[in-house]
């Protein structure tokens, strides 16, 4: 066989080789066809947003359940269905029922007590700062869902001793300090005369107990004036109140 012919066949069996080859470089540059393409990953910040509507939602569907059933007979199972979520979400962000009960009276009730027992804005009267207490209280309180957490605590914080501590510390115990430094200070500027109420603070307050248990109770038979029963209260505290 001449050098030439060689050179050809050699040439000939190269190109169908070298075609392959392309077609294969080609094929491997080609996306596959049916294959799902991937997503770009969510944003921190877009899953922390949802994240926190999940948790609100869930906080949410806790206080109607709790309202609706009390908190023994309240399941997990039926504050998942409520909010929309699987019952392990929950578990995501609390840690049983007691902790998400709690969260629930941090975020409805502690803010409140907070501003109740705020000190009087300078120049203002200790009875100008209780008769805001008495009517921020009858409004935001007695006639709201944050009455009914407060009447389930009544109900049934004697059997659940954990939640009855845990409403002492946070919500109690902040009420009862407030009050008490706004009491001192009346006396200190002569606007209370009986000190004894200093030592029990709860007097004070008292009214303003009687008004969320009453209305949950009688409130249909007898409804109560809550903001005017307190004032008839601070009346007996301060005295009547003189107008010109």
């Amino acid at each position: 066989m001449s050098r030439s012919r060689t050179a050809a066949t050699e040439g000939a069996a190269a190109k169908p080789a070298n075609r392959r080859l392309g077609e294969k470089a080609a094929s491997a540059k080609a996306p596959k066809p049916g294959l799902p393409r991937s997503a770009p990953p969510e944003h921190p910040s877009n899953r922390a947003a949802r994240a926190a509507e999940r948790r609100q939602a869930i906080i949410d569907a806790a206080m109607d359940e709790f309202i609706a059933r009390g908190y023994a007979a309240t399941r997990l199972d039926d504050v998942a269905s409520r909010a929309g979520v699987a019952k392990g979400t929950i578990y995501l962000h609390f840690k049983d029922k007691e902790a998400l009960f709690q969260e629930l009276v941090r975020t409805a009730l502690v803010p409140l007590i907070g501003r109740l027992a705020a000190p009087p804005p300078p120049g203002s009267s200790v009875r100008a700062a209780l008769e805001g207490f008495a009517q921020t209280f009858a409004q935001e309180v007695v006639t709201t869902r944050r009455g009914d957490i407060v009447r389930l605590i009544v109900a049934e914080g004697a059997r659940f001793p954990g939640v009855a501590d845990f409403y002492y510390r946070e919500v109690v115990s902040r009420g009862i300090a407030g009050m008490r430094a706004l009491i001192e200070l009346g006396i200190a500027r002569g606007e209370i005369r009986q000190e004894g109420l200093a030592r029990f603070p709860q007097i004070v307050v008292a009214p303003a107990i009687v008004a969320v248990i009453w209305q949950g109770l009688f409130g249909r038979h007898a409804p109560l004036d809550a903001t005017e029963m307190l004032r008839v209260h601070l009346d007996l505290i301060f005295g009547e109140r003189r107008t010109t």
